[in-house]
């Protein structure tokens, strides 16, 4: 099958994101190369996509013969050579710029010259990334939420060097996903994460001056303004790291002191309690 003259993506980073990314691709009838260095990671995120896939066909959203089909659509690989004949391959690794900076260079090299590169980043500049590779032209955002399976949009956000006929193309593959779309300017944190994340940010700035506890602030949040989870908990589960990690790129970039990093997130992230994937984080999880 073929979406937007799409067939055969790579995607980098066999975490959360990119193991959403490859099921929300295979179920659409595309083949996915899903690479990651570690066989664990992969092993893992083969686990988590056929748990996934199973709640699908549970909920009669699929059928068991086309849960099977698309899992049998994603290769797990640890040799990103295999990304050579990828018509596009969509980077989902941490949300660090050097790690990515030496993907790009890495993949520059490896993709077909036609292919497009995309990055899934949550706040990094799209340009600056793209000038790691010599192909602006051919590299843009398309960034998911989590979790990819069942979150409708996709915020695509053009280079300041990217084709509009990238623009184009990678809109129609997201639509051709079931996605819904919106197109952000490449500033720091797009809009929604410059939104959203120093709200959770300002949480953590409740929190730490004892406004209220973490509980009474994420169910005044529910409650109060009928959001479906509590920005503390929500933080939780996309991850400490990731949170801070953006907020450093938001106060980078725009320079405004209404973005700096709340002290407190900052001290959670350095004992390791980055949320959900910790077993700690704002909250404490069992299992």
């Amino acid at each position: 099958m073929t979406i937007a003259g799409f067939n055969n993506i790579g995607i980098i980073g066999a975490g959360q994101m990119g193991a959403g990314i490859a099921q929300a691709c295979a179920t659409c009838g595309l083949d996915v190369t899903l690479v990651d260095l570690a066989q664990e990671q992969l092993d893992r995120a083969r686990g988590v996509i056929e748990k996934s896939l199973g709640k699908f066909v549970s909920k009669e959203k699929l059928t068991q013969e086309e849960a099977d089909k698309g899992l049998q659509r994603i290769g797990f690989v640890t040799d990103s050579g295999r990304l050579s004949d990828a018509d596009l391959v969509i980077e989902s690794a941490v949300e660090n710029e050097n790690i990515k900076a030496d993907i790009f260079r890495s993949l520059d090299e490896i993709v077909q010259p036609q292919g497009i590169i995309a990055t899934n980043t949550s706040s990094i500049s799209i340009t600056r990334l793209a000038s790691y590779t010599k192909r602006p032209e051919k590299f843009i955002g398309m960034h998911f939420f989590n979790p990819v399976p069942l979150m409708k949009l996709v915020e695509i956000i053009p280079g300041m060097g990217t084709d509009e006929e990238v623009t184009r193309r990678i809109g129609e593959l997201a639509v051709g996903l079931g996605k819904e779309t919106s197109t952000s300017q490449d500033y720091p944190g797009f809009v929604v994460n410059r939104i959203l994340v120093p709200m959770i940010n300002e949480a953590f700035t409740a929190l730490m001056e004892g406004v209220a506890s973490a509980e009474d602030i994420d169910k005044g949040m529910v409650l109060g303004t009928n959001q479906p989870m509590g920005p503390l908990a929500l933080a939780d589960f996309i991850g400490l790291d990731t949170i801070l990690a953006i907020m450093r790129v938001l106060y980078a970039g725009l320079g405004d002191p209404r973005y700096r990093p709340c002290p407190l997130l900052v001290n959670y992230v350095q004992a390791g309690w980055l949320g959900r994937k910790t077993g700690r984080g704002v909250f404490q999880y069992d299992g």
